[in-house]
């Protein structure tokens, strides 16, 4: 998550957008809407990491034995399963997937990248605690930036909604 990204999208916030224009309005929801779709996708990837350390979390609650790379690997559909589905209402992204540039999560990699998962079992339970909370704060960070950003482009949205009602703009416009 590129904060600085996010605050630039997010620069102005709950400024006036009755002085843009259309054209203004439309290309700032598009830039939001692409920020929002970026940190959606790093919000699952912490998820998914969340979910890892949590079974490993398991297994040592119930005294298995630590599974070799294969068998995590193996075992990974199980693990992430129960997530597939999210608490709440949801809010499906008008793009499904981030521009492969900001695919990269270095900010999540450096808390729990893919050589700190592969040594799950070698943490201790200290350590693996922290692990947990630092993944954990870094899933509320992207909700609260995802919750910005909704807000953000609902706004904006309003304002065209409203433009159309009010006769400010029509489809015929649109059009040229």
């Amino acid at each position: 998550m590129d904060p600085a990204r996010f605050e630039h999208v997010l620069g102005g916030e709950r400024g006036d957008v009755a002085g843009l224009s259309m054209e203004e309005l439309r290309a700032r929801r598009a830039e939001l809407q692409g920020a929002e779709v970026t940190l959606s996708y790093q919000r699952r990837v912490a998820q998914g990491r969340l979910d890892i350390v949590a079974a490993e979390r398991r297994r040592r609650e119930t005294g298995g034995e630590p599974p070799d790379p294969e068998g995590m690997v193996a075992h990974l559909s199980e693990i992430l399963a129960p997530r597939t589905r999210g608490p709440g209402p949801g809010r499906l992204s008008q793009l499904l997937a981030p521009d492969p540039a900001e695919v990269e999560t270095p900010e999540l990699d450096a808390i729990a990248g893919p050589d700190v998962l592969a040594s799950l079992p070698s943490l201790g339970d200290d350590d693996l605690e922290r692990l947990v909370a630092e993944l954990a704060e870094f899933e509320v960070a992207c909700s609260t930036t995802r919750h910005r950003l909704h807000e953000r482009i609902d706004q904006l949205q309003a304002e065209v909604v409203r433009r159309y009602r009010t006769g400010e703009a029509t489809v015929e416009t649109l059009l040229q």
